[in-house]
């Protein structure tokens, strides 16, 4: 039976543009609120027009010794440069990047998964260490 983690494809994000790259403190303080950014190709830009687009991120963490991973967040990116008067054309092109803010009281791993809308599932994952 085929499973969704087959599809999913990592990479070193220095070499491919479509790996979604996670930025925030390796260490934080429990309980006390970090900001995680994560962006697409953060050293080979991705193309964001109407035909290639990231349609959204979604950002998990794990902590450790837990089985189940929590849905922090999912970021969709809907304005990719389409109107009324075709692909591209539009003045409004949404960026595949996002801030957010988040706590936690247990160390783990935070995962970001993104969708391009050509080239299909892409992951990355950081270690959290708590001070």
């Amino acid at each position: 039976m085929a499973k969704i983690n087959d599809l999913v494809k990592t990479a070193d994000w220095k070499l491919e543009k479509h790996v979604p790259v996670i930025d925030c403190s390796d260490t934080v303080v429990s309980n006390k609120i970090f900001e995680v950014k994560v962006a697409i190709g953060k050293e080979i830009a991705h193309p964001n027009t109407s035909e290639h687009h990231i349609s959204w991120i979604s950002l998990y963490f794990q902590p450790d010794g837990e089985k189940t991973a929590y849905q922090v967040g999912h970021y969709e990116f809907t304005a990719h440069g389409a109107s009324v008067q075709g692909p591209n054309t539009s003045a409004v092109y949404a960026h595949h990047g996002l801030s957010t803010w988040i706590k936690i009281n247990k160390p783990g791993i935070l995962f970001a998964v993104s969708l391009c809308n050509i080239h299909g599932l892409w992951q990355s994952s950081k270690e959290i260490s708590l001070k």
